[in-house]
């Protein structure tokens, strides 16, 4: 590691733990799935519009480019409905998060096509391991299956917005994109639950929703793509993804230890929630070792 690169990856390591706290957060909070991304996406956009005052970060875009973000932004936000959905229906966070890792065959599919690029064999593979360690899980823990349905759909847009992101994130700075792209979520939610759930919706929350929120929208939302952004700038992009893969296993062992979920799961779900991890590490070591094999044919 280069001198003060630490620091860096420490900063990764701590955005990955944050991500993984979004899930207990997720389940703490005690409003529906699509009401809580829409505090979570308030929250957040307010933090950045302070943010970017004070640093003087521009807002100004061409209306084209800012309904590209804006489109961008509704992925995510009905990705978030469906990870909290998910969570909310099977009251279980490792659920949810072991159906996210499904998002490994989602992209293998979806960048070749978006980029037009040959279709990686490996990567096919690998998605196909986590997909048979998914349905492992749902022979045993049948009593899941709709969360695990909706915890698939969560993954595929996941998936899609990162392939999006990947062709527009070169044009914007890095901080006014995640600006209208979570601007974009909000104003998509507020029209959505103003049709589908005004009557329900709930400004009465108590306090320890509102604080659970506050720390979601801000520290997990608003200074996660900050500092993910800040990271890339040094990091290389293998560095940052192989980080993120440990997003799993910091969500099992919080849920863990929270609420005790290794109690209400049988040893067959382990097996599949481990092969999944396996299938994310293994792909992440031969990706490195390609990277590597490359590196030294051009010098």
């Amino acid at each position: 590691m280069k001198p003060g690169l630490w620091k860096y990856n420490l900063l990764l390591h701590f955005t990955v733990f944050l991500f993984g706290f979004t899930g207990i957060l997720g389940k703490l909070i005690t409003i529906p799935g699509d009401q809580l991304v829409w505090y979570r996406i308030m929250i957040a956009v307010v933090t950045l519009i302070i943010f970017m005052f004070f640093s003087k970060t521009p807002f100004k875009l061409p209306w084209k480019d800012i309904f590209k973000l804006f489109g961008v932004g509704v992925i995510v936000a009905l990705h978030w409905i469906a990870f909290f959905g998910s969570i909310k229906i099977t009251d279980n966070v490792s659920i949810a998060l072991a159906c996210l890792a499904s998002g490994t065959l989602f992209a293998a599919i979806l960048e070749p096509i978006f980029f037009r690029t040959r279709i990686s064999i490996l990567e096919i593979l690998i998605g196909v391991v986590i997909i048979g360690a998914i349905l492992l899980i749902i022979k045993v823990e049948y009593q899941y299956l709709t969360g695990i349905l909706i915890g698939l759909v969560s993954a595929f847009l996941s998936s899609l917005f990162t392939v999006f992101n990947k062709k527009l994130n070169h044009r914007y700075h890095p901080i006014t994109m995640s600006f209208y792209e979570l601007l974009g979520g909000f104003l998509f939610l507020s029209l959505y639950i103003s049709i589908v759930d005004p009557t329900t919706f709930s400004f009465e929350l108590t306090s320890y929703d509102w604080l659970w929120l506050v720390i979601l929208g801000t520290i997990c939302t608003a200074f996660a793509f900050w500092s993910t952004n800040k990271v890339l700038s040094k990091l290389s992009a293998y560095n940052v993804v192989l980080a993120v893969n440990m997003e799993p296993i910091y969500t099992f062992l919080l849920a863990a230890w929270i609420f005790h979920e290794h109690e209400k799961l049988t040893f067959t779900f382990y097996i599949g929630a481990f092969l999944i991890l396996l299938a994310v590490a293994v792909y992440s070591y031969l990706k490195y070792r390609r990277y590597k094999r490359t590196l030294m044919k051009k010098s």
